[in-house]
Order: C-alpha cells, then structure tokens, then sequence
C-alpha cells in the first residue's frame, strides 16, 4: 500500500461510514471519489437522526411539553455547534436554510428588497466569476433582470486561476455586491480571498462567499475571512441532506428585509402588517428542517473531534498524489490547476476525445464512482472549449489505493475504447 505522510487513520475512519463497505457488480467493492458533490455520512450521524426521530420528535420553539422543549434544545444546540465550528461572533448571525443555493437566494433576495444604503438597483453593479457553480450565477442574473443592475464577472487563466489583472475594473464604486467561491467545485482552485476582499472593501461593496466546497476540507474562520456573508451547505460535510447555512454579519441581519415570510418568523401579525422576529428567526419563516439540523450539528461534532487542519492535510497529500498520477495517464488533461498548491481535493479532467459520460459508464462497471458533466459550471466547460469533464473529488476517507485504482480504470477505459 502507497504510504504518505500526513494521511489521517482511513482505516479507521472508513469503518465509521457504512456504504464505504458496500459492493458493487458482482462484487466489486465501491470506490467512491464523488464527495463534491455529496459525502457519505458516519454512523455518528446516522444514529443522531435516528436517535432525534425516535426520542425527541415534535415541532419547535412553541411547544411547553417536555419533548417539543428537548427538540427546541437540539435544534438550537445545533446552531451553537455551527457558530463555534466557523468562528462566529454570535449564534444568531447563522441561519439555517435547506442548502448553500437557499443561501445565495436569500442573499440575492435580500439585497434587492433592501432600503439603501444596501439595496441593488439600476444604477448598481454585481460582481462575481466564472468559475461558481449555477447556484453563485442565476440568483445574480436574476437579480440584475429585475432590478437593471449591470452583472459583471472575473474570467479565469488557462491554468484555472482567477483573472484579477483587472480587478478595479471589475469591482468600482458602483458595486454593491462580490460574490465568488472559496473553492471552485469543478476545478478545485482555492481562490485568493484576501485580494478580492480588499479592493471590495476600498469600494463600499458587500461580499458574499461561497464555502460550501470549502467549509468540508479545510478551517472556516468567517471572522478571519471578512466577509459579509458566508454560505455553505451541510451535505457535503457528513451531514444530511436538506440543510444549510448563511452566515452573516448582525448588524446586516437587523437591516436587511426577510426573504420567506410565515410562521416563526414574525413578531406580531394583524391584517394590516407585521413585525419580524430578530435574527436568525427572522428568516427562518415556517417549520426549519430540525432533524437535518440536528444531524448537521452531529456531522460536526464529528469533524471537529478529527481535526479540520488534520483533514485538509490528508486530502493534500492524496491531491498532490492523484495530481502526479493522473497526469502519468497518456491523453489525460487536467482541467484547472495541474499541481497541489492552492488547490482542494477536487480533480476534473478529459480523457482524449473519449466522452466523460463513456468514461464515467466504464468506471462504474469497475465500481468506481466519479461525477461527469458541467457539474453546475457550464461557463467554466466553455471557457476550456469542452463539453463536459469526469471529475473525481476525495475526502478524508479517501486513500491513496483508491487513487490507484481510479488509475488502472483509466487505463481500462483507455483499452475498451482503443
């Protein structure tokens, strides 16, 4: 077996989550490189939700009795695991949503109902780039359609790297809002937040940040990062599905319009107004997701117990491996950056003229499992002039074996295909 140093115990990590085990094809043990776009989730997890639907079931915040009372502690208590775990000055700055597009939505929505000095109109400007995932572009783009606002973008190099020779030509003074990703989901670059930041903070703009590939492998410190507002989602992070997160500064949060209006949210209703509860609730109208929360709550007590700087040194190491290996595969083209540095553990590439949805097919037979398509960044697929890629993304399960495997299948699609 490939030794590296700084990989966590995968053996014993792996025996955590459940499906890792599961065989596929007349027997061929599952090798699953596709954590981008969802994670497996530990029995940790797995036993919360469990625990929650069969101990503490009922609705929130209202109820007296005793297990409605225990189900506002854990969904609440899951709010205070979220802040501690991105370093948030208060509880009531996280939001709960039901995934990282939810969160950009309620951004995008926000701003466009807002009063000034925040609100986005005609004579503003909304900056982002071309390497987000669709959930980062259409909320913008419709933004811009109903309010006029110009929509502008940075372009990316063609070693898959932010384009910001131009960035005070990109971010002006009539920006109001930059809105970029941590982490590319497509081509793993890790993009140079601190740059971005500081020209929008020269011009007045507000900056909203897209963690969601970023908040499972690496430190996500929102007061370190001086965003504004900090999405991400929680199943890509060994949590649940139908969960996710806006972080976003109090003072912005009492100013800013709700989003959804119902239940939960409101401070007084009659049928001539309301007034609104203070955030989060504020924007939380109507019956949150409690399990999902719950079990996001677990997922990272799980993280947190490993260590995240730990996590992000294990995928380095199996990035920088698959990254040299990959690259010993004749016809193989690594879409984005072709090294470790600067970059997550999230490898897309082609495969000669071969299609990736052929590639995919035929790793699938070998029980290999990676992600093939525009992977929610179209824009990215044409600027390389392609029309899709395989992507193969690691996690802090993944192994150098697997690496090796995704190698030998390559070859083997490689030979099916002459």
């Amino acid at each position: 077996m490939t030794q590296l140093p700084g990989l966590l115990d995968t053996e014993a990590i792996r025996k955590d989550f459940p499906l890792l085990d599961r065989t596929v094809h007349d027997g061929k043990k599952i090798v699953y490189l596709d954590s981008a776009a969802t994670s497996q989730k530990p029995r940790q997890v797995l036993d919360a939700l469990n625990e929650y639907y069969e101990r503490h079931n009922a609705n929130v915040h209202r109820g007296v009795y005793t297990v409605a009372e225990e189900a506002t502690a854990l969904y609440e208590g899951a709010r205070d695991k979220i802040a501690a775990f991105i370093n948030a000055p208060s509880r009531n700055e996280v939001i709960f949503t039901k995934n990282a597009s939810e969160s950009l939505n309620l951004v995008a929505n926000m701003l466009g109902w807002a009063d000034e000095p925040y609100r986005v109109d005609h004579d503003t400007e909304i900056v982002t780039t071309e390497m987000e995932h669709h959930s980062n572009i259409v909320p913008w783009q419709l933004l811009s359609q109903r309010t006029g606002a110009k929509l502008k973008w940075f372009g990316i190099t063609d070693d898959g790297r932010l384009d910001l020779s131009n960035i005070d030509e990109i971010i002006t003074e009539k920006t109001k809002i930059v809105t970029f990703t941590l982490v590319s989901n497509i081509m793993g670059t890790i993009n140079p937040v601190e740059k971005i930041i500081r020209r929008a903070q020269q011009v007045g703009a507000l900056v909203c940040i897209d963690a969601s590939q970023a908040a499972p492998h690496m430190v996500l410190d929102v007061q370190a990062l001086q965003a504004d507002f900090v999405a991400f989602t929680g199943h890509k992070m060994v949590g649940p599905t139908g969960i996710g997160v806006l972080w976003g500064r109090q003072e912005l949060l009492e100013d800013l319009p709700p989003f959804l209006g119902g239940g939960e949210m409101i401070e007084t209703v009659s049928m001539h107004s309301s007034t609104y509860a203070p955030a989060p609730h504020k924007f939380e109208a109507g019956t949150p997701p409690i399990a999902q929360a719950v079990g996001l709550g677990a997922a990272v007590d799980y993280l947190s117990a490993i260590g995240m700087e730990k996590i992000y040194q294990h995928e380095h190491a199996i990035t920088e491996y698959a990254v040299k290996r990959l690259l010993e595969v004749p016809d193989l083209r690594i879409i984005g950056p072709a090294t470790a540095e600067d970059r997550g553990a999230t490898i897309s590439f082609t495969l000669g003229d071969i299609h990736p949805h052929d590639v995919g097919q035929v790793l699938d037979e070998q029980g290999i499992a990676v992600r093939v398509g525009h992977h929610c960044a179209r824009p990215v697929c044409l600027r390389f002039g392609i029309p899709a890629t395989t992507r193969a993304s690691f996690y802090l399960y993944s192994t150098p074996s697997e690496v090796d495997a995704l190698v030998d299948g390559l070859e083997h699609v490689r030979n099916f295909f002459g």
